[in-house]
């Protein structure tokens, strides 16, 4: 081999999906991240790229938690070593168990700052800004060589001020800035998530029912922000509990709301009560039920509640006599094109029968076009190989040096 190799096998031209190898000199190989595609049906298998070879060793690097960057783990060869950070292995093999899985590879964990030797590759990941929890940008030194890899980020969440740090200070002398472009070409919100805290105080304040949220249970910044909007508005948040467990969860690695801190309950129903017992965690059922409510505790109006949604409860709170009425209110708080989706369109006909107003509040997990440019000027690369988008050929200027590749195709430093 004459030179480092890098070589994106997936997620040249396609948001998700990622699959980008560095190989170095003498042939050692990092995979970053294992994703599976997001228009991948479900149960499809055996989705690896046809142009990864898996017969020669590798070490994965996983950049965050979603699917779409670790999805297919289960696909890679026995014996490759995984690195991640610690949060990520814990929300990573939770997600496995509620969809009664398991992970069955060994993870080993690297410190945020710290560079981490892995063969002939020093390896240094930052903490940065995502609707990921724990997600991480990836220096990577080898050869001479230095890479670095966005992963996917966002410059305004919680955590602005960890990309803004690495902004004013950034590593220097990148051979090639490997970063994703989700929302070029896009005009989604990106709003900072302390002004969407705004937007809920006031929705919560002007209700005179209850709040009902759509909003994902991984997406802890989301999270934070309904409990302070909730304790703002005098409410109380409920949360079910696959969400409990994941704030519980991650207790140690944040300060972030609790199952049992004031202000929050959490709704115990039966079909996930049912689902937590069948894989043997009913223990879990017990220790949440000592802070949480039945369903039918949500029937009372004009109860101060804001209420985590999704399909799944609808048949549990009908049930328990929760139906959506004319004083209530419900948020759609993910991306709007989900709401088209065959579980959006079912929540949004429950509300619609019961006359309940909707209001989509949300602000994307990704940089804005304006910050992309930024974040890759303060990085200032010899080159850029864009990533995790669908307009970089339309809206690719005002970037430093870029080299387009196609996946599959291996460019030599």
């Amino acid at each position: 081999m004459s030179g480092v190799t890098l070589t994106v096998h997936r997620s040249a031209k396609e948001i998700g999906g990622n699959c980008i190898e560095i190989a170095s000199v003498s042939g050692e190989r990092l995979i970053l991240d294992v994703g599976r595609p997001l228009d991948a049906p479900e149960g499809a298998v055996d989705l690896l790229p046809e142009t990864l070879d898996r017969q020669r060793p590798a070490t994965v690097l996983i950049s965050h938690p979603h699917q779409d960057h670790y999805g297919l783990l289960e696909e890679i060869p026995e014996g490759w070593p995984v690195y991640a950070g610690e949060a990520t292995e814990k929300l990573i093999r939770l997600t496995a168990a509620i969809r009664g899985k398991t992970v069955g590879c060994r993870f080993n964990h690297w410190r945020p700052g710290q560079p981490n030797r892995i063969h002939a590759f020093t390896i240094t990941p930052f903490v940065t800004d995502h609707s990921a929890f724990d997600a991480h940008m990836l220096l990577i030194e080898v050869d001479g060589r230095r890479f670095f890899y966005s992963g996917d980020f966002r410059r305004h969440g919680r955590k602005a001020a960890l990309v803004e740090r690495l902004m004013a200070t950034p590593p220097r002398e990148i051979d090639v800035l490997l970063m994703e472009g989700t929302n070029l070409g896009s005009n989604k919100s990106t709003m900072a998530e302390a002004d969407l805290e705004k937007e809920f105080v006031e929705l919560f304040q002007e209700t005179p029912g209850r709040v009902f949220v759509a909003w994902s249970a991984q997406n802890i910044d989301r999270t934070v922000t309904l409990y302070r909007a909730a304790l703002k508005a005098g409410r109380t948040l409920v949360v079910d509990l696959y969400t409990a467990e994941v704030m519980e969860l991650l207790a140690e690695h944040g300060r972030l709301p609790q199952p049992d801190w004031r202000g929050v309950k959490v709704v115990v129903t039966g079909a996930l009560s049912r689902m937590y017992r069948r894989t043997d965690r009913e223990e879990l059922v017990a220790r949440m039920a000592r802070n949480g409510i039945p369903a039918r505790a949500l029937a009372d109006t004009p109860a101060k509640w804001v209420s985590m949604i999704r399909p799944s409860l609808i048949r549990d709170l009908d049930r328990a006599g929760v139906i959506p009425n004319r004083h209530d209110a419900w948020s759609w708080s993910m991306w709007k094109g989900y709401l088209a989706s065959e579980d959006g369109q079912r929540l949004q006909t429950w509300f619609d029968a019961g006359g309940a107003s909707a209001r989509h509040i949300h602000t994307s997990g990704h940089a804005s076009p304006a910050d992309l440019r930024a974040f890759a000027a303060a990085l200032a690369p010899k080159k850029m190989v864009p990533i995790h988008g669908v307009a970089w050929d339309e809206d690719a200027t005002g970037f430093p040096p870029i080299r387009r590749l196609r996946d599959g195709e291996p460019m030599v430093l």
